[in-house]
């Protein structure tokens, strides 16, 4: 057929490397990866997003090798760096709902002893009020676009086809890890510096009022309490959390 462009082959293998490091992405990337969305949903998002980004990236793809295990094997280190990439913007998005679960518990509005309904660890309603509102600020606010526009220069650090270095990867994830679980107990600072105020004020008061039934008195201010301070501070904490968000998708690789 000689109306097709002779570099059809080469366009055809860019679009496979391209496709499988958005789908690998698109599986994790905080507001597009969540898994309520249907599944033909995100695969047609990772799909347009393939074909609005491969014209420009189409001078980082090497021309395809010979048909058998080499073009497997770059297609598969390009689903891994999509994956690695996701996840290291996924993480950041984490922090509140971890600091939701850690305020409730504060709170006295969950218990780490009591299992959940499903025999697992208890995730309060706090938490999943958190694990909803993040992908949804996310998107209101335009912050998903970061990760998409970091994909180009991610290019320059991890060429097509191949997989990022072992030891960069791993020492990029764990400082993400770490710096996920800083983000969620600097959100959940003021319920914890509250909490422990209240501990000792219940303590000493037991302690000069050993016949009050201090456990009756006391959940209930501790719940009153946490809920007002929750009223107070949600417009700040939100706040907090997006600013660390912006700042966590701009440093992410390529951006």
């Amino acid at each position: 057929m000689t109306w097709l462009p002779p570099d059809l082959g080469h366009w055809a293998f860019g679009f496979v490397l391209l496709l499988a490091r958005i789908v690998g992405m698109a599986t994790l990337l905080p507001g597009l990866g969540e898994s309520a969305p249907p599944a033909m949903l995100r695969a047609g998002i990772a799909l347009c997003l393939t074909l609005l980004l491969l014209p420009g990236l189409m001078p980082a793809f090497p021309q395809p090798p010979e048909p058998g295990l080499a073009a497997g094997a770059m297609v598969i280190a390009e689903v891994l760096t999509g994956l690695w990439f996701g996840w290291l913007a996924r993480l950041p998005m984490l922090a509140l709902p971890m600091a939701g679960q850690i305020m409730a518990a504060l709170m006295g509005l969950s218990n780490i002893l009591q299992a959940g309904a499903d025999m697992g660890p208890q995730t309060s309603v706090l938490a999943r009020l958190f694990e909803v509102a993040a992908p949804m600020l996310i998107l209101t606010t335009g912050l998903y676009q970061q990760p998409i526009a970091a994909v180009s220069g991610l290019y320059g650090l991890v060429p097509a086809g191949t997989m990022v270095p072992s030891g960069d990867g791993i020492q990029a994830i764990l400082l993400a890890v770490a710096a996920c679980f800083t983000l969620a107990l600097r959100l959940s600072a003021p319920f914890v510096v509250a909490g422990l105020v209240w501990q000792m004020a219940t303590g000493l008061t037991a302690r000069f009022l050993p016949r009050l039934q201090i456990y009756f008195v006391a959940v209930p201010g501790q719940i009153l309490g946490g809920m007002v301070l929750l009223a107070i501070l949600s417009t700040s904490l939100l706040a907090a959390f997006l600013g660390a968000m912006r700042l966590s998708l701009s440093a992410l690789p390529g951006g």
